[in-house]
């Protein structure tokens, strides 16, 4: 059974994506560089992986690489709204999609839900939480402006770190006004965003991602993970590792060792592929 598992899995990953990747260049500690990551992606015939970094648009960086590597596998960048950028700043968001970025993520590590956890690590300046809600409750102004650019560019928008309300409120709003919306790793516990939420938001049209990082830190368990999959269904949901820090699993072995971990919790084969493939493809606006 766990031999018949393991060769499935290898098989499962060729042809996947990987929408959260941490690469060098960074200001944290990461295990690899963005021609390592697709390297190896390629290596275990992966179709494409998105490097994500917390303080500086990648659209570039992925141009870069695959203008040199010859593999399976293509990199696509993202624009993360913390401070460095300017914060719910729309001028950054139209450059770095003029720039190829596919995915723009709302705060990570600068978001005012962020910042109040103590453990946040390699914190290396000193700032104010960001909201994405005015003091009334309400998104604000910015937020409308970032939302129309990513519209007009047909890149996805993602929640980030902010707080659940706040990745409710939004994600409500975009579907509403034909943002592509992606609920960003409801299972982590700064993240948490109830079942019955993400089930509804996917039933609207948002793409809920599926975090291995959260099966690591114990945020949930594989048995958890699975049941949420079988409850929003497949066909919405995406995996991705959220990895490349330094001393944990690669990218490319944390996503094989995913998919064992979810099909020891019987998720099928094709509901894996679902997710590895056609969803990320449509999260990327490539289909």
């Amino acid at each position: 059974m766990e031999d018949r598992i393991q060769i499935k899995a290898k098989e499962l990953l060729c042809g996947a994506y990987d929408l959260h990747t941490h690469t060098i260049p960074s200001h944290l500690d990461r295990a690899l560089d963005d021609i390592d990551l697709v390297r190896q992606a390629s290596e275990a015939g992966m179709a494409g992986v998105v490097i994500k970094n917390h303080y500086e648009p990648t659209g570039a960086r992925a141009q870069l690489v695959n203008r040199h590597h010859f593999g399976t596998a293509r990199a696509y960048g993202t624009v993360v709204l913390n401070h460095p950028v300017g914060g719910l700043n729309a001028y950054a968001v139209y450059s770095a999609l003029e720039m190829g970025a596919s995915l723009v993520f709302m705060p990570t590590r600068d978001a005012e839900n962020c910042l109040r956890d103590a453990s946040l690590q390699k914190n290396f300046f000193a700032r104010p939480g960001i909201s994405i809600l005015d003091e009334t409750g309400r998104l604000k102004k910015e937020v409308f402006d970032i939302m129309d650019i990513v519209k007009k560019y047909g890149a996805a928008l993602a929640t980030g770190h902010i707080s659940p309300l706040e990745s409710e409120i939004l994600c409500r709003e975009g579907l509403k006004r034909g943002v592509r919306m992606v609920l960003t790793h409801p299972e982590w516990y700064r993240t948490t965003v109830p079942l019955a939420i993400q089930k509804e938001l996917a039933r609207q049209g948002a793409w809920i991602e599926k975090c291995f990082y959260n099966l690591e830190d114990g945020s949930c368990t594989a048995a958890e993970m699975a049941s949420h999959i079988r409850s929003i269904g497949a066909s919405h949901c995406f995996m991705t590792t959220d990895r490349g820090q330094y001393g944990k699993a690669l990218p490319a072995v944390a996503m094989e060792s995913f998919i064992q971990s979810l099909l020891r919790e019987g998720i099928r084969d094709p509901e894996i592929a679902l997710m590895l493939r056609e969803v990320p493809r449509e999260v990327l606006g490539l289909k």
